[in-house]
């Protein structure tokens, strides 16, 4: 993807290692699957009419655009570590890029809905680091934090992406940014709160399927976002973004790192539902297409 003329973002962090800033518990909503093969202990139930009847009678069948605010944090930013663009050089160049064209992309999206937007911040760090939604380590893969509105990143995750899961080149690496972005709208919106409350009532099954769905419409505004780049996409882009979500669909990764395929325990979504909602995103370019919490997925 074309990102050389974009300048880096303003809003970027580096945290060190075991940095951050410190605040209250929200559940990470991290790239990949935490724990893989929890036992469930549920027999077959009729997980997507709950969650259907759930939301729609928390109002969440309006349009996209339609929803409040939710909690989008304080956007502070860390008591220590380097902040601005000094952060943005090297490895991270290519990440802050993608983060400032992101924000330039949503904010216009907002602005042609009506609504205000709110920047995200990128937070890099290594091994370790306390983010506003509780202490993480770089196991876990890049993640977003509600709480503070940080992505937060250690780089070394790109070289995992390649060598591990096969997923090589550029637009895989910026689908990650934009994935984890998508979170971000996610939280703006007050979708991740709803989410949360609906999980809070539900069971383990019904929480990971909603976590599911969440997941799976920040793949698609990941899509939404490149395809209002369309301009910057370069050939073999879109053959990188789709390696990449079908390299981390939680099926494949349970049937790599156990053997077995454990659907009730999934939280982001097989592979073929991770392409399916990200293609969506690119081929429409309308968030309102992102709707993964009506019907089946």
């Amino acid at each position: 993807m074309r990102l050389d003329d974009i300048d880096p973002t303003d809003n970027a962090d580096d945290l060190g290692s075991g940095g951050g800033g410190g605040g209250g518990g929200f559940g990470l909503l991290g790239l990949l699957p935490l724990l893989l093969g929890r036992g469930m202990g549920c027999g077959s139930i009729a997980i997507i009419g709950l969650i259907a009847i759930a939301w729609f009678a928390m109002g969440g069948g309006g349009g996209l655009l339609s929803g409040g605010g939710g909690s989008a944090g304080t956007g502070q930013s860390p008591t220590a570590g380097k902040s601005g663009r000094q952060v943005c050089t090297g490895e991270r160049l290519e990440s802050c890029r993608v983060m400032k064209l992101a924000d330039t992309t949503w904010e216009t999206i907002f602005r042609e809905a009506g609504q205000s937007y709110r920047p995200a911040r990128i937070r890099f760090y290594q091994g370790n680091v306390d983010s506003g939604c509780g202490a993480a380590s770089s196991a876990v893969g890049p993640f977003y934090c509600p709480a503070d509105n940080g992505v937060y990143l250690d780089t070394s995750f790109f070289q995992e992406l390649e060598q591990r899961f096969g997923a090589k080149g550029d637009f895989a690496r910026d689908y990650v940014i934009a994935h984890e972005m998508g979170h971000h709208i996610q939280n703006l919106l007050g979708t991740s709160d709803k989410v949360s409350r609906l999980q809070a009532r539900a069971n383990q099954a019904e929480g990971n399927a909603l976590s599911v769905r969440l997941e799976l419409q920040a793949d698609c505004f990941a899509g939404v976002w490149a395809a209002r780049n369309k301009d910057r996409i370069e050939p073999g882009d879109i053959e990188e973004g789709m390696t990449a979500a079908n390299a981390i669909g939680d099926d494949t990764l349970q049937r790599q790192m156990q053997g077995t395929v454990v659907p009730e325990s999934f939280t982001h979504g097989t592979s073929a539902q991770r392409t399916k909602w990200l293609k969506k995103g690119l081929d429409s370019g309308d968030p309102g297409q992102c709707d993964t919490f009506s019907g089946a997925i």
